[in-house]
């Protein structure tokens, strides 16, 4: 039996473990991934991402290559039987504060692969396939991963200093820790149907369209390429594998499509289903992803949700690999990504009340009246939960802005540090690096939140800010003081 050793042991190897991996990675630690798959997944599964996320490939260094693969997405209307708007969600094409646009489609296999590819660029980073975990030993200075290969049936494990497990809606991992899911009240089951058109079709929506019904509540999904989805929603008597077979589908399809016109790629049956994991962490074993929470899909942010952990997580660990074990740092992320992926939850499940017909078409407080009487939504940006910081401090755990600095986003200067900006030089101002407009643009960003200095973390949060001009050297002692100890 061999034996290795990693820093971080991550177990899958989807969206969310790729992005982790990525990110630690960047820290030059070493990481060992574990997948039970053979190879990628080639078929269609998350469809959409935001600007917080394609701000987070950014600094992973993917966006180059990726970008020419999605799209942009106009939106999302939900109309009644009678093709009436009832709620307009646009999202329009305009460099948002984290400077990208708001809304992206893509492929998701598109998107493993250039993880991959990015990962392989580390040669520090070892990924298994066909391996199978079947036991985490927890220690206090270590963990242990056992795991078998699938294809030769040989036992091995690694000792490393942290574990995530990144396995899906039925997570191992979560299931070790003892972690239960605390439901949140959605459960409904739906067809998903991704089709390639055999021929651009120009009469089909360019966005997405949630049909909403009480009978049958469907989906529309414009994606990359000749790409389309239809999701529908499943009665309780409906017989699945009836309900599946192309000629039922066809007949379903048959208001947008001919059965010529194109071939479906992929047909299941998924539950929708909005719950989150109890409990995130136990001693050095974490979970991210659909392993500590599941979302319907009708908002799109499933894949960002996850991908939103790895952020929040990354750099703790990282810090706690190169520096030492901080119990504060490591708990604080489960309490400051438990509140914002609920309020990300909550607004999807009004969403799907909706979309059965059985709620309110106020799904979240962004929701106001237009002049001709029609509804129009803007995004939520839920700020993070308790944790790191004061939370009397109005301005942490917001998103701070990605300023564009004569052509080159401030991510680019600083992707894995904390980040002090302040309106006056102080011999600890990292911002000293940036001169002349761009430092008065950024004196402008702080005036905007009310605060001489402002600390902002890795992962792009604000940690927090003062409005005391005098005292910027003990704000940033007392605020590292209060980060780690």
């Amino acid at each position: 039996m061999s034996k290795f050793n990693y820093d971080v042991i991550i177990i899958g190897l989807g969206p969310t473990g790729g992005v982790l991996a990525n990110l630690i990675a960047m820290q030059n630690l070493s990481v060992g991934i574990l997948e039970r798959e053979s190879n990628a997944y080639n078929l269609p599964r998350a469809v959409h991402f935001d600007d917080e996320v394609m701000r987070i490939f950014e600094t992973i260094g993917i966006t180059d290559k990726f970008l020419k693969k999605t799209i942009i997405n106009k939106g999302t209307r939900f109309i009644d039987q009678k093709n009436n708007i009832l709620l307009d969600w646009p999202r329009p094409k305009i460099i948002t504060e984290n400077g990208w646009y708001p809304s992206y489609r893509f492929h998701q296999p598109d998107l493993e692969k250039t993880l991959r590819a990015r990962l392989a660029n580390y040669k520090k980073v070892s990924i298994f396939q066909n391996s199978e975990v079947y036991n985490i030993l927890n220690k206090k200075n270590h963990a242990k991963v056992f795991f078998k290969n699938t294809l030769t049936n040989e036992d091995n494990f690694f000792k490393c200093k942290y574990v995530v497990g990144c396995d899906g809606g039925k997570s191992f991992v979560r299931e070790l820790i003892n972690s239960g899911m605390e439901d949140l009240g959605f459960q409904q089951k739906w067809a998903v149907i991704d089709v390639i058109l055999n021929a651009k079709k120009l009469d089909l929506p360019d966005r997405t369209i949630q049909y909403c019904s009480s009978i049958r509540p469907a989906t529309y999904c414009r994606n990359v390429g000749r790409r389309r989805r239809w999701e529908i929603a499943l009665k309780n008597n409906n017989d699945e594998n009836e309900f599946l077979k192309n000629k039922n589908l066809w007949k379903f399809l048959s208001r947008w499509l001919k059965k010529e016109d194109a071939i479906i790629e992929r047909k299941t049956i998924y539950t929708f289903q909005s719950a989150i994991a109890k409990t995130w962490c136990k001693g050095r074993i974490f979970i991210a992803g659909d392993a500590a929470h599941l979302s319907p899909p009708f908002m799109g942010q499933g894949m960002c949700a996850g991908i939103r952990d790895a952020s929040n997580l990354s750099w703790k660990i990282a810090f706690c690999c190169k520096k030492f074990h901080c119990v504060k740092l490591l708990n604080s992320y489960q309490s400051e990504r438990y509140q914002n992926v609920k309020e990300y939850i909550s607004t999807t499940m009004n969403m799907g009340k909706l979309l059965n017909e059985i709620g309110d078409i106020n799904v979240s407080d962004t929701v106001k009246n237009k002049k001709d009487g029609s509804k129009i939504m803007s995004t939520i940006k839920p700020k993070l939960g308790p944790g790191l910081g004061s939370v009397k401090d109005k301005n942490r755990g917001k998103i701070f802005p990605n300023l564009n600095l004569k052509n080159n986003l401030i991510d680019s200067y600083f992707d894995l540090d904390l980040l002090l900006i302040t309106k006056e030089i102080c011999k600890i101002n990292l911002i000293q690096k940036l001169s002349g407009e761009e430092f008065i643009f950024l004196k402008e960003v702080l005036n905007k939140l009310g605060s001489e200095a402002i600390i902002v973390r890795p992962d792009r949060y604000i940690l927090s800010s003062t409005s005391n001009k005098n005292g910027i050297e003990d704000f940033v002692i007392k605020t590292l003081s209060g980060l780690y100890n």
